[in-house]
Order: C-alpha cells, then structure tokens, then sequence
C-alpha cells in the first residue's frame, strides 16, 4: 500500500499532555493545538520524503526502510533513527525512549506516539 499523498489533519488525542511531556513550553502548546496540519508524503519504494506544515512551521525528514536517517522531532530536536515497515501499511519506529507508529488505511493516516503511559493519537485525511 502506497503511503503517498497530502493528508490534513482531522482530530487529535492528547496533544497537549504530550507536548507537556516533551518539553514544550505552554505558549508553544496553546499556539500548535489549533493549527492545521498537513502532511505530504512521497515514497519511492523503500525511500519516503516527509512534509508536515502547521501553521508557519514545515519540518521536512526523509529516509530509507530499514537504513539510519537522521530526522526532525515535533520539538525541533535532530534524532538518529531507523525506520522499519510492518505489513504493507505500517511503518514503526523507536526514538528517545518513544515508539512512533504512522499506519495509512484507505484515505486516512494514523499517527502513533507514545512515551510511557501517555500516547498522542493524530488521524488525518488524504485531500
């Protein structure tokens, strides 16, 4: 299944919990929650380029199935990662102590992380 597309984001669970954890100051937090986010996605094969624009604010990562890619945090932090890819939906990941899972389905993208005992769920739809 292709992950590629745009994708604006629909709803979200525990924003502002997370960003807490994460750092964030509660400025940050109270200017991010409401902003619309869209994502866009290319993948060629085994290599994906990611782009995710809130508001002012466009990170853009990429990376390769299974090989060491540095990346961009939602905190702005640069982190050494390596993405694998479950099923033909799935791609799963663990960084500084947070597993990240994105699972597309259909129109919908879901968006997984979670840090201990508190998890930020983000679904967004493919336009």
């Amino acid at each position: 299944m292709s992950f590629a597309g745009k994708y604006e984001l629909q709803s979200q669970e525990n924003f502002e919990p997370f960003m807490r954890a994460l750092g964030l100051s509660e400025e940050e937090i109270q200017k991010g929650k409401d902003l619309k986010s869209v994502s866009e996605i290319v993948q060629d094969g085994k290599k994906f380029k990611v782009t995710v624009t809130t508001g002012s604010k466009v990170v853009k990562n990429e990376f390769t199935i299974g090989e060491e890619s540095e990346i961009e945090l939602l905190n702005g932090e640069k982190a050494k990662v390596v993405v694998q890819m479950e099923g033909n939906n799935k791609l799963v990941t663990q960084v500084k102590g947070m597993k990240s899972v994105t699972e597309v389905n259909g129109d919908f993208i879901t968006y997984t992380m979670t840090m201990g005992d508190l998890t930020l769920k983000r679904v967004s739809k493919r336009i």
